[in-house]
């Protein structure tokens, strides 16, 4: 099993709007790296859900429902998406800064990669994330 970590922008597409929907394509990424990131993930693979800029926390957990296949948002290049469903929100969200200020995920690509919208998480790291979540 692996694990990651997704950015949206709550103003774009928020955590509640989510588990509204309850699965979402997960289109757009225009990143090689992220792109291979999305291909690498696996049905049931936890994903970690983070608002971006105006939040900068980590709000919720979620899985991959559906493997990579192609993303029908792209007009032009070889691009993919994942259908990721809601598992649960974080009983208390991490801030961008606990996760700074953690000897175990200051080095998370979140801080190290800022601008990558999809990142692996270390077994470590989740386990860390879901402790300053409260468990």
């Amino acid at each position: 099993m692996n694990y990651w970590l997704v950015k949206s922008e709550p103003e774009a597409y928020s955590w509640a709007q989510f588990v509204s929907d309850g699965k979402t394509a997960w289109t757009g990424v225009r990143n090689f790296q992220a792109r291979n990131h999305l291909r690498a993930m696996k049905k049931g693979d936890p994903v970690f859900f983070y608002h971006s800029v105006s939040d900068k926390q980590v709000v919720g957990l979620a899985r991959v429902a559906r493997e990579y296949y192609p993303d029908a948002t792209a007009t032009d290049g070889d691009w993919s998406c994942v259908d990721l469903e809601p598992v649960k929100p974080l009983a208390q969200p991490v801030t961008l800064q606990a996760l700074k200020a953690d000897a175990v995920l200051k080095n998370l690509p979140l801080v190290k990669q800022s601008r990558l919208s999809v990142t692996p998480l270390t077994p470590a790291q989740a386990e860390r994330i879901l402790k300053l979540a409260g468990g």
